[in-house]
C-alpha cells in the first residue's frame, strides 16, 4: 500500500491544537513617505495603500490636495472650495468630499466637491449640513455614503445619507446620534465604529465603543470594541475592518489597533505615534494592508498596514493531520462556503458586456456597452488587486465581446459593432493590441476560457440565431469544433480551466422571449457531457474557476438582477454567500476559491467590483 507522504508528498503530522483555526492575527505597521503639508486635523483621505489621496484640512478654507505612490506624496490640483471639519471618501480618481464648516464662524457647509483625478467640481448638495464626521463616509465617490456628525445645532445627529453620483438621498438613520466616528464598506455592507455620542450641554461629551452594522436597508448595533475613542480611523470591509489610534479622555492620543473579523474585537499591533483625526485608505477590500496619515499631533506622518499570512507547520490545502487533543484527523481544506464577496476599487470606466479576463489579483476588462446595449467602447483597464488603471485601447469599438488570458497576454473576440456581429479577434502582448485571425463564425455573448495560445468561445449569438458552436484558439487561429448540446448565449465557463477540461453553465436558450436556462456541461477536450444544472436558471452571469469539477457561477439575470453565487464540486451545485449588489452582464475572472466580479448593469452601468475569497480551514474526517 503506497504512503500517504508519496501520494501527497508530504506526511502526517501529530499535532495538538488546529494550525490555521488557532492561530491569532497578525500584522504590523512601516514608515511611508512624508507628507508635504502638515495636516494635524479636519482633513479627509481615502485610496488603497499604493495609491492614496488626502485633501482638506483644519486650517481656514484650506484647498490643499496631495496623492500617495506607495512611497511619496505630491501635491495635486487645488479643491474649489475650503474644506475643514467635513468627510470624504473614495479614490485617487474618484473622491469626494462632503459637508464640513467655513472658518471663521463655523458655518456649516451642505456642498459636495467631486474630483475624477485630474480637477474638483460641485456635486449635488447634501441634505443636512453637518460637520465633524471625521470619516464616517465610506464607499467610492460616486456611490458613496455617510452618517452622523454635528448638525447646525451643533449637536449630535444619526441622519444617513447615500449619494448616486448626482444627488443625495437621505435612508434609514442610525440607531443613536454619533460624530467623530469611523466607518467603511458599501451602500450595501459597511461598519461604523463609533466615536462621541452624546453633547449635551455643548462642551460635553460621553465617548463610546459602539460597533453598528449596515446591511443595505437597516443598522445593527453588537459588540463593543475594546476602547471606547473618538476621532479613530478605520480601513477594510465590514465582516473585515481595522480601526486605528483616536482619542480617549485617558490617556489621550491612543496608539492602538483593534481588528474586526466579523463577529468580535482584537487588540493588534500599535501604531508608532499615537495620535488621533488621521486620513486613512478607504477602498481596501479587506484589513490585509491598509494606510493612515497625518493627524495630531503629528501631522506630516504616513504608516503602512500589512498582514502577513498565518504562519503553522500546516498551510497547505489537502495536508492531513491527527489531532491529539480531540483524537480526530482532519484534512486542511479551502473553505468555500465560508468564502465572502468584499468590495474593492471600482472601474474607471463604468460598463457592462464587457470583456475580462485574468486572475483575483491581476486581471483586465475591455470593451463593453457604457450606456445602452449597443452602444459600445474600447476603453481598456487593468487590475492589482485594488484598483483599475485605464491603459491602450482595444481597436475595434464593440460590446458583448469575449475575453480569455491575463493583464500581459490577453485575447478580446467577437462582439457587436452597428450594424453587426463581429468575429474580430485582438492579441494583447502587454504594451499593444494587435488583430489576429478572425473567428470562423462571428459571434457575440459566448462563453469563454482559458489562455491566449490555448482558448476557447463556446455557444454566443450568431448574426442569426443562437448557437451551440465551440471553436479553439490555438494562438494563431481559430478551429470549429463539437458542438454544445444546448444551444445558448449569455452562459458563463470555468474561466482559467484548461480549454480541454472546462464547464459551461447558465445563460438563454432564445432570444424573443429570453428562455433561461440552467443547464451546465463539461467539455473533456472531444466531447460534451450534461450534468448538474445550476439551481437558479440564469443568463447574462459571471464565471470563475481552474477545472470543470471546481467553478463558481454568481450575478445574473433570474429573471431580476441576481445576487446568488452558487460552486460546483465536480457532482453539485451548492449556493454560497451572495455578492453584495445584484447586476446582470458582468465581467469576470479568476478561480473558485478567488474570484472577481466587475461592472455590469446595476440596473444601470457600473464599475463597482467585488473579491470572492476563501480561506483555508481544517475539517473533521472519518476513517478506519
Amino acid at each position: 500500500m503506497a504512503k500517504y507522504s508519496d501520494i501527497k508528498g508530504f506526511t502526517v503530522q501529530t499535532l495538538s491544537t488546529d494550525p490555521i483555526e488557532s492561530t491569532p492575527p497578525t500584522g504590523s505597521w512601516s514608515s511611508g513617505g512624508t507628507m508635504n503639508d502638515g495636516k494635524p486635523y479636519g482633513f479627509k483621505g481615502g485610496g488603497v495603500q499604493t495609491a492614496a489621496i488626502s485633501f482638506g484640512a483644519a486650517t481656514s478654507n484650506d484647498t490643499a490636495n496631495e496623492n500617495y505612490n506607495g512611497t511619496s506624496w505630491t501635491e495635486n490640483s487645488a479643491m474649489s472650495d475650503g474644506f475643514s471639519y467635513g468627510t470624504g471618501t473614495g479614490s485617487q480618481t474618484d473622491a469626494i468630499a462632503i459637508g464640513g464648516v467655513v472658518n471663521p464662524g463655523l458655518n456649516m457647509k451642505n456642498q459636495t466637491e467631486e474630483w475624477n483625478g485630474s480637477s474638483w467640481t460641485a456635486g449635488g448638495n447634501i441634505n443636512t449640513a453637518r460637520y465633524n464626521v471625521n470619516n464616517q463616509a465610506w464607499g467610492p465617490g460616486t456611490l458613496s455614503s455617510f452618517a452622523g456628525g454635528n448638525g447646525p445645532d451643533y449637536q449630535p445627529k444619526s441622519f444617513h445619507e447615500q449619494y448616486n453620483g448626482s444627488a443625495w438621498t437621505e435612508t434609514t438613520d442610525l440607531p443613536t446620534d454619533i460624530f467623530s466616528g469611523s466607518a467603511s464598506g458599501t451602500q450595501t455592507n459597511a461598519i461604523l465604529a463609533s466615536g462621541n455620542h452624546t453633547k449635551t450641554p455643548p462642551g460635553s461629551s460621553t465617548f463610546d465603543g459602539k460597533t453598528i452594522t449596515w446591511n443595505g436597508s437597516a443598522w445593527t448595533e453588537i459588540t463593543e470594541f475594546s476602547t471606547a475613542r473618538s476621532t479613530a480611523s478605520g480601513s477594510g470591509v465590514y465582516n473585515d475592518f481595522i480601526l486605528v489610534g483616536g482619542y480617549a479622555p485617558s490617556p489621550g492620543n491612543l496608539a492602538l489597533t483593534e481588528k474586526w473579523n466579523g463577529s468580535s474585537w482584537t487588540e493588534i499591533a500599535d501604531i508608532s505615534t499615537a495620535r488621533n483625526s488621521m486620513g486613512v485608505s478607504k477602498t481596501e477590500s479587506d484589513s490585509t494592508s491598509a494606510i493612515i496619515f497625518g493627524g495630531s499631533p503629528s501631522p506630516t506622518i504616513t504608516e503602512e498596514f500589512s498582514v502577513a499570512p498565518p504562519t503553522a507547520s500546516i498551510i497547505t490545502e489537502g495536508q492531513l493531520f491527527y489531532n491529539s487533543t480531540t483524537n480526530v484527523f482532519k484534512e486542511t481544506i479551502i473553505d468555500i462556503p465560508g468564502a465572502t464577496w468584499a468590495s474593492s476599487g471600482s472601474m474607471n470606466t463604468a460598463r457592462g458586456y464587457g470583456a475580462g479576463a485574468g486572475t483575483q489579483t491581476a486581471a483586465f476588462i475591455a470593451t463593453g456597452g457604457v450606456g445602452p446595449a449597443t452602444s459600445g467602447t474600447n476603453a481598456h483597464e487593468q487590475y492589482n488587486g485594488s484598483s483599475w488603471t485605464e491603459t491602450t485601447e482595444v481597436n475595434t469599438s464593440r460590446s458583448y465581446a469575449g475575453g480569455f488570458g491575463t493583464p500581459a497576454a490577453g485575447i478580446v473576440c467577437g462582439g457587436y459593432n452597428p450594424p453587426g456581429t463581429l468575429a474580430i479577434t485582438e492579441l494583447w502582448n502587454g504594451s499593444a493590441w494587435t488583430e489576429v485571425n478572425d473567428m470562423n463564425t462571428a459571434t457575440q455573448r459566448g462563453a469563454l476560457g482559458g489562455t491566449s495560445t490555448a482558448g476557447f468561445s463556446a455557444g454566443g449569438y450568431t448574426p442569426s440565431a443562437t448557437d451551440d458552436k465551440m471553436e479553439t484558439w490555438d494562438g494563431t487561429s481559430w478551429t470549429e469544433t463539437t458542438d454544445m448540446g444546448t444551444a445558448r448565449f449569455y452562459g458563463a465557463a470555468s474561466s482559467n480551466a484548461p480549454y480541454t477540461a472546462t464547464i459551461v453553465f447558465g445563460g438563454s436558450s432564445d432570444d424573443s422571449p429570453f428562455t433561461l436556462t440552467g443547464n451546465a456541461e463539461k467539455w473533456d477536450g472531444s466531447a460534451w457531457t450534461e450534468v448538474g444544472n445550476l439551481n437558479d436558471d440564469r443568463d447574462t452571469l459571471g464565471g470563475a474557476g481552474a477545472t470543470q469539477d471546481n467553478a463558481l457561477a454568481f450575478a445574473g439575470f433570474a429573471p431580476g438582477n441576481s445576487t446568488k453565487t452558487e460552486f460546483w464540486n465536480g457532482t453539485s451545485w451548492t449556493e454560497v454567500n451572495d455578492v453584495s449588489t445584484g447586476r446582470t452582464v458582468v465581467g469576470n475572472a479568476g478561480t473558485a476559491s478567488g474570484a472577481l466580479l466587475c461592472g455590469g448593469f446595476a440596473p444601470s452601468a457600473t464599475g463597482a467590483t467585488e473579491e470572492f475569497t476563501a480561506s483555508l480551514s481544517n475539517k473533521t474526517i472519518t476513517s478506519t
